[in-house]
């Protein structure tokens, strides 16, 4: 009985994000001082901007009285669980699903250390034009929306086998 590989290797590029996106905290925490002070990375378009958020996305549940930080924790936890899940019932070849996934829990992973550690989240990359700008935010974050973004853009333009039944 031989069982096809799974797509748990692709963890390693869980392991990447987290590694990027904590050490590119513990840089920002030392070179971006004092917090909410731009530092122009690119003039008109990108600042390094130290924030710390208690929230979620767009500081969400940020001015709860603390029970947030252990929601977040219990949910990132319950998340990355299931994708792990996920990405062990995916055979190995399936990067445009393991890879999304990867990515995901990277990014659920790396914030959930600061939540633990500091309950609270370091964001230091913002994006802006003239007088609009993104909301703080930093590399786990990235890891999770480009993940989320792109299991949503193949599995929208997936192609179909002969006979246009999947």
């Amino acid at each position: 009985m031989s069982k096809k590989p799974n797509a748990l290797v692709w963890l390693l590029l869980s392991v990447a994000v987290i590694a990027l996106d904590q050490l590119s905290k513990l840089w920002a925490v030392s070179a971006l001082q004092p917090t909410g002070l731009p530092h122009p990375a690119i003039p008109g378009f990108l600042n390094w901007t130290l924030a710390f958020n208690t929230g979620a996305a767009f500081s969400f549940l940020a001015d709860g009285a603390g029970w947030q930080r252990w929601f977040f924790v219990l949910l990132a936890l319950i998340i990355s669980a299931v994708l792990i899940v996920w990405m062990a019932r995916t055979p190995r070849r399936d990067w445009r699903t393991a890879a999304p996934l990867g990515l995901i829990v990277g990014g659920a992973l790396g914030n959930l250390i600061d939540r633990l550690h500091a309950a609270q989240v370091t964001d230091f990359i913002q994006v802006y034009f003239r007088q609009w700008s993104y909301p703080v935010f930093n590399i786990a974050d990235c890891g999770i929306t480009l993940g989320a973004v792109m299991l949503v853009a193949f599995g929208l333009f997936a192609g179909k086998p002969a006979g246009g039944v999947r």
